[in-house]
């Protein structure tokens, strides 16, 4: 998938194209690709799994016996935030991605030396980084924004809830 060194410059770790292969095969980001069942399935789980792991936490802070209702919207609040930090993750890298995709000139370094350089994408390189960039990622980040919306109102309401009780 890589450009040759004649048609582009760039190393091959930090051609567009190759870091969008390379962030679409991690395990972290990988999940945010998947079908709309599987993505909802894993957040899912990880929602179980934050809030098993909070529990204790939420335990040593407030007495479960005395305000359990507390202890619970505490414990999906702490869910909630870090639900949000990850988010926000998942958004920083895909954006990165994008803007390098769509982007007509790449910023590069071929050596540690801070000497950067830039180069200019050809046509056909062009063409292909945005329509992948448009038709592959946008999804992604449309996605990513939505979740990040949806667990922003959710957290500001549970946090009000929190107080109120």
């Amino acid at each position: 998938m890589s450009i040759s060194k004649k048609e582009c410059p760039v190393p091959f770790d930090q051609q567009p194209l190759n870091e969008y292969l390379y962030l679409k095969e991690s395990k972290f980001f990988s999940w945010s690709t998947a079908t709309t069942q599987k993505y909802f399935f894993t957040l899912t789980y990880l929602l179980i799994i934050l809030f098993i792991l909070f529990y204790p936490f939420v335990y040593s802070i407030i007495s479960i016996k005395k305000y359990l209702i507390k202890s619970i919207v505490l414990d999906i609040l702490l869910v909630n935030f870090m639900t949000l930090l990850i988010f926000l993750r998942l958004y920083l890298g895909w954006s990165y991605i994008i803007k390098r995709l769509l982007s007509a000139t790449i910023f590069y370094e071929e050596s540690g030396w801070y000497d950067g350089q830039i180069w200019v994408k050809t046509a056909n390189s062009l063409i292909q980084d945005r329509l992948i960039g448009l038709y592959e990622v946008m999804p992604f980040i449309q996605r990513i924004k939505y979740c990040i919306l949806c667990f922003l109102v959710n957290f500001i309401f549970i946090g009000i809830a929190y107080y109120l009780i």
